[in-house]
């Protein structure tokens, strides 16, 4: 199984899939044990959702799944959010607290070190060499990072969140710009909400490759699996109408992230 799959595209805009894939090699499998086989943090269903939104975009998707390891976690394993609860590069328990391993089977420093070679690194290979290729072609490249949460994790944060999760690391990671395009769409969006820089504020791989010195600019959305699954627990299935009304708005942010990437590709102001 390839740890990554990429689409070329022709836009300036790349989407990262970190954790949508659902691969575990069967002799990780057999040490998870029946909660972590239930692979309940994935992020469900992202990829169809943004499926066909905008044309000619790039998609960089690791196929394996982030209880094998992380791609989006800092590969020298430093926290995202010190002081706050999280999971790590690989995890040793679910968004909820719960062990994710057999007892006495959890990852060794030998597993991780070999998980970052294999499925890791690969990922980052392939959505560093698209960057540099889109940004060859067009001068800048935006990447949008994809990803999705449950609405209630109380273990790594309080109530509710918010249905769009928009995280620039402060504003350092995009030109001012694109963090208030897609704001903008996200507050005039009928019956959802959204912030900026709350809870999730990008994680390693929005923070790593979002450089706007170097015309790189990276946000990350961390959609609520509420606004289009039929349920947050299994079977995460799809929920077709929930997901149509939601794919218009996240239509109307690449469209509007991709036209800002050509004005500023023309002389304009970010």
């Amino acid at each position: 199984m390839n740890p990554v799959e990429v689409r070329q595209g022709s836009s300036p805009v790349i989407l990262g899939l970190p954790h949508t894939g659902t691969f575990v090699p069967a002799d990780i499998r057999e040490r998870l044990n029946g909660e972590g086989e239930l692979l309940r943090d994935t992020d469900w269903h992202v990829d169809r959702l943004y499926d066909g939104l905008l044309p000619g975009v790039t998609t960089v998707r690791a196929t394996f799944h982030r209880y094998v390891i992380d791609a989006n976690r800092d590969p020298g394993g430093k926290s995202l959010y010190p002081g706050q609860n999280t999971t790590g590069l690989v995890p040793v328990i679910d968004f909820d607290q719960r062990p994710i391993w057999r007892e006495g089977l959890g990852p060794t420093a030998a597993d991780i070190a070999a998980r970052l070679e294999n499925f890791h690194q690969p990922y980052h290979a392939a959505l560093a060499a698209e960057i540099a290729r889109v940004t060859a072609k067009h001068g800048m490249a935006i990447l949008y990072d994809c990803h999705s949460i449950r609405s209630v994790c109380p273990f790594l944060f309080d109530g509710r969140l918010p249905d769009f999760n928009i995280g620039t690391d402060n504003g350092a990671t995009c030109a001012p710009a694109i963090e208030l395009a897609v704001a903008d769409i996200c507050s005039a969006a009928e019956g959802y909400d959204h912030v900026v820089n709350g809870r999730f504020r990008g994680g390693w791989t929005t923070r790593h490759y979002g450089r706007p010195v170097d015309k790189v600019h990276a946000i990350q959305m961390e959609l609520t699996q509420a606004t289009h699954l039929a349920g947050e627990e299994p079977p995460f299935a799809y929920d077709e109408e929930k997901a149509e009304r939601l794919r218009v708005h996240l239509k109307s942010i690449l469209t509007r992230i991709e036209a800002i990437a050509f004005s500023m590709m023309s002389g304009g102001q970010a």
